[in-house]
């Protein structure tokens, strides 16, 4: 006599369902830089360095007793970022009842399991996939100028509200490292309740300054942060396009360990402000000003907006390739630069005011095994959970983005 299914059962079940091909698919669909990364997943040790060569020895002249005597006091420039591993964590939770009235059906019991499990990956893979292209710091937005009005905030760049969902909990603070601001008397963040992606707005569950169930000193300009994702000047994030290519020159502090005012290119990328740019002029300065510096990118990544203005831009002359990773494709523009073809993706994870160009073969996506992988290192996908009536699926990745050249790569502000 059956005795139908039990929390091994569905254990195994879910096992069968979530293979690493079937996570790899759902992470890499409508996640193009995500997807196009090289990667690999053997991130052990407590660091990983990334050697940078900068510059070569410049013993060398049309006199050989110069060249001799220079020889000496230079050599080869060589860094190394001090690659270090950050975490991020998704959990499912599936009740007690759900299960019981499953336990004679498996194919019920997963149909109201992939719908959490899967909405938990999606979650994940968005968090690291956004932050791909940003700081570390954890932003996911800024409130625009008069952009709060009672419950609801505007944001700075409309284009970021893809970056929203509703049942967030946000943080905000009045600088990218600075700590987040003071909660309302009953100590708990902002609650996303709706969000208008027309309007580049979302509403809160309460006035966003109220004195009790707000943040009563948000201000315009501030940085919005998903709760648990910022911890002032510390990259609890993934190092994106713009922590290695920054929209400003970095300074000498140290990024993984590295003073990049020596070289701010090769040690910082190059920046190009293109604001008051027709598109494709943009585009074309770009790729020149990443020739000149002896390299050839490879890739545009940009917002959807930038992708269709591009697209208008070019008519009759456009051209489309699919850019395929496994059964996953996205497709692309093919444009000309001065080292070869150019291939322009669009991307609901780019910042509304970036344009990325990159050489992909210089990047790196690290992990500690798959990213993102099961919790299961006591060999059981599923948990009971303690506090409440239900079991749960946890999801998680250790892992860090990297750059080989970064003067290889153009931030362009749009």
């Amino acid at each position: 006599m059956s005795s139908g299914l039990n929390l091994n059962n569905f254990d195994a079940a879910l096992k069968e369902l979530y293979t690493r091909d079937r996570v790899e698919n759902m992470v890499y669909a409508d996640n193009p830089k995500y997807g196009l990364m090289p990667k690999r997943t053997d991130f052990y040790g407590r660091k990983r360095a990334i050697p940078i060569i900068y510059g070569n020895p410049q013993g060398r002249s049309a006199t050989f007793s110069r060249a001799q005597a220079r020889s000496t006091g230079t050599s080869s420039l060589v860094e190394q970022f001090e690659l270090t591993r950050v975490k991020d964590y998704a959990v499912a939770t599936i009740d007690n009842e759900t299960m019981l009235a499953s336990a004679n059906d498996v194919g019920a019991f997963l149909e109201a399991a992939t719908l959490e499990v899967d909405g938990a990956i999606n979650s994940i893979t968005r968090s690291a996939a956004i932050a791909m292209y940003r700081q570390g710091y954890g932003e996911i937005g800024i409130i625009a100028t008069g952009g709060i009005s009672s419950a609801v905030v505007t944001l700075d760049n409309a284009a970021d509200i893809c970056n929203f969902e509703v049942g967030m909990e946000l943080d905000v603070a009045g600088s990218l490292t600075g700590s987040v601001r003071a909660y309302g008397s009953n100590s708990h963040g902002l609650y996303v309740s709706a969000v208008d992606r027309d309007a580049g707005t979302f509403t809160c569950s309460a006035n966003v300054t109220d004195s009790a169930d707000g943040i009563p000193l948000a201000a315009a300009g501030d940085y919005i942060f998903v709760r648990g994702d910022h911890s002032g000047s510390t990259r609890t994030k993934l190092a994106g396009f713009t922590a290695y290519c920054p929209q400003s020159a970095p300074s000498s502090s140290p990024f993984f360990g590295v003073d990049r005012s020596v070289d701010v290119t090769r040690l910082g990328g190059l920046r190009l402000d293109a604001r008051s740019m027709p598109i494709e002029e943009a585009l074309i300065k770009a790729a020149n000003r990443v020739g000149r510096e002896g390299f050839g990118i490879d890739h545009y990544f940009m917002t959807f907006d930038k992708y269709t203005e591009l697209e208008q831009s070019l008519g009759s002359k456009v051209q489309y390739l699919d850019l395929d990773v496994g059964v996953v494709s996205f497709r692309a523009i093919r444009i000309n630069g001065p080292k070869g073809e150019i291939r322009v993706v669009p991307d609901q994870n780019c910042p509304g005011d970036l344009i990325a160009g990159v050489k992909l073969s210089m990047w790196e996506l690290h992990s500690l095994g798959g990213m993102p992988r099961p919790l299961d290192t006591d060999g059981l996908m599923m948990l009971r959970q303690s506090a409440d009536d239900g079991c749960e699926v946890r999801y998680g990745y250790y892992a860090n983005v990297a750059c080989k050249a970064p003067g290889s790569n153009i931030n362009i502000r749009v």
